[in-house]
């Protein structure tokens, strides 16, 4: 499919920094913070009406992201609602809410949504998800709930790890990569 531009559609500098370390010059990113209405429900379902929301202000290729952080132990939530939750308690109380139970492990969900523009194409859906454990708030707060999310197999927080690291690995990364491998078919 070659190079191309999409219109990256994020109010959040830290995201549009990590999409363009990992993206790299496969796809050009342009970035335009549209307050799109924060919708409920299942990811996917989110998503895609965020991106189709997105196209009515973007004339062309658009792409959106959502992500979550799921307890296990509270059955997924906070997940989609992880801004608000994270807004009223910080990092601390998302690992307070988790005192009363045993299991502590975790799913971050990364779901970038794109769409061509194109009416006769439909919103295509890329998802990474990264295991890990939620813990004490460790290491730099510059950036959402990462200092309370250990990836499995790392005895350090996202926030504790070289962005390099992170941006390898990360629930992001993950989604990136089908993005990419999408576009480079």
């Amino acid at each position: 499919m070659g190079s191309r531009t999409i219109t990256f559609v994020t109010g959040n500098a830290k995201k549009l920094e990590e999409v363009c370390a990992v993206i790299g010059k496969s796809i050009s990113i342009v970035n335009k913070k549209i307050d799109l209405p924060e919708l409920q429900g299942e990811i996917n379902d989110i998503c895609k009406k965020k991106c189709l929301e997105a196209t009515k202000h973007v004339k062309g290729p658009v792409m959106i992201e959502d992500t979550c952080l799921c307890f296990n132990a509270l059955h997924g939530l906070p997940g989609p609602y992880i801004k608000w939750f994270l807004d009223k308690l910080g990092p601390e109380g998302l690992y307070k809410l988790l005192e009363g139970w045993e299991d502590k492990s975790g799913e971050a969900v990364c779901t970038f949504a794109y769409y061509s523009g194109d009416e006769t194409d439909e919103v295509l859906i890329f998802q990474g998800i990264c295991k890990g454990t939620i813990v004490p708030p460790r290491g730099s707060r510059d950036f959402g709930w990462d200092p309370c999310f250990q990836p499995e197999g790392y005895d350090k927080t996202y926030a504790e790890l070289p962005k390099e690291e992170k941006n390898k690995i990360s629930h992001r990364a993950k989604a990136l990569q089908l993005l990419k491998d999408y576009f480079n078919k």
